[in-house]
């Protein structure tokens, strides 16, 4: 039986702001998703796929710098696989889009409409079928749809949206509707998590999730779908695309020296990715996170530290002693005595670190 291999990438959000990170890391990240969207075709190559199926979200929004515009119109010319592009709620298809403003190579089909309508590649045998999103939000657009299945035809879906949440904005779509629409294979875009390969009826559907994490929201391995589609099926597999990611770490802080804690819990390669850090357990003093942050320095490419640690209980040890330490705890230990809740007794007890922090001339409690 004949079957076409299928490249699937979605949710590049490129030109993503990257606002957590310092100007110089966020346009370095800018360029390295520009690279990421350059490796494309060069994947496709690589696994023999014929078809390049991106599903929305390709730009961040409809203000791309003129460099990844011309970058997103150029990428593909070079390539021999037929790509085909259905702009979701961030890139919507406008007239003042990139989509309608710059020049495409011939191998690029741009689905404009929210109309689903069929791209022919009878060379292939296959049928792509396709809408957009024209604005930031969208109506279901796959209600009512079924293809008109025809012998030894393949059959694709390259949509933006959202399976499961009738109340959803995003083109709310129902696992009946892509069992009824007959297609062999819906590549989705939309859900930034890759959460397995799904059946509804004979139809394989899939969202690779994001290409590349943006945030702690996004953490971990991020890649694309390799998909080999043939006539009433489909087997697609997850490609890792090894970029930078962004993981949480849980480090207990408790007696130990925080710097080598921290770097005893990154990775051999943590330079290469963005991590926050969450210091934990029961300690003398609040951590001086300004200190464990020089010290960190360059071990990873970015750093958050942020301090959950709790105060020892003997923290109230010196409570009424005759100095202004014992004054000050003495003060706020009658504060918690009488707090009738635990998340009174919480803010008093973070008085006492922020008080505490001050005495011992320590920076901070928490990060800026």
């Amino acid at each position: 039986m004949k079957s076409v291999k299928v490249l699937h990438a979605a949710d590049l959000h490129l030109d993503s702001p990257f606002e957590a990170l310092p100007g110089a890391l966020a346009a370095q990240r800018r360029q390295e998703q520009r690279g990421l969207l350059r490796s494309l075709p060069g994947l496709a190559r690589e696994h023999g796929a014929q078809i390049i199926l991106l599903p929305g979200d390709l730009l961040d929004s409809d203000s791309a710098y003129p460099e990844t515009a011309h970058t997103l119109a150029e990428t593909f010319a070079e390539t021999d696989a037929q790509v085909f592009i259905a702009p979701g709620n961030h890139d919507f298809y406008s007239a003042h889009a990139p989509y309608a403003r710059l020049a495409f190579p011939e191998n690029v089909h741009i689905f404009r409409t929210p109309r689903l309508e069929p791209v022919e590649l009878p060379e292939l045998g296959v049928r792509v079928w396709g809408a957009a999103f024209t604005d930031s939000r969208s109506p279901a657009l796959l209600r009512g749809f079924t293809v008109q299945r025809r012998p030894e035809t393949i059959e694709l879906l390259c949509i933006h949206g959202e399976v499961g949440n009738p109340a959803s904005p995003y083109n709310p779509m129902t696992e009946a509707e892509l069992a009824a629409s007959g297609v062999d294979y819906a590549a989705l875009g939309h859900v930034h998590r890759f959460g397995g390969v799904l059946r509804a009826g004979n139809t394989t559907y899939a969202w690779p999730g994001c290409a590349e994490g943006r945030g702690f929201d996004e953490t971990g391995q991020k890649g694309v779908l390799l998909a080999e589609v043939r006539p009433g099926g489909a087997d697609a597999a997850f490609l890792p695309l090894g970029g930078r990611r962004y993981e949480i770490l849980r480090v207990d802080a408790q007696d130990v020296d925080l710097a080598a804690a921290v770097c005893a819990a990154l990775p051999e390669d943590a330079a290469r990715h963005i991590f926050r850090v969450i210091l934990t357990g029961e300690r003398d003093r609040a951590p001086n996170l300004a200190a464990l942050r020089a010290a960190l320095e360059g071990r990873a490419f970015a750093l958050e530290l942020r301090d959950e640690t709790r105060l020892k209980q003997d923290i109230w040890a010196t409570a009424g002693e005759d100095t202004l330490r014992g004054l000050f705890l003495a003060a706020l230990r009658a504060r918690y005595d009488a707090a009738e809740t635990n998340e009174d007794r919480a803010r008093v007890t973070m008085a006492a670190r922020w008080g505490l922090a001050a005495l011992d001339h320590d920076e901070e409690v928490f990060p800026l």
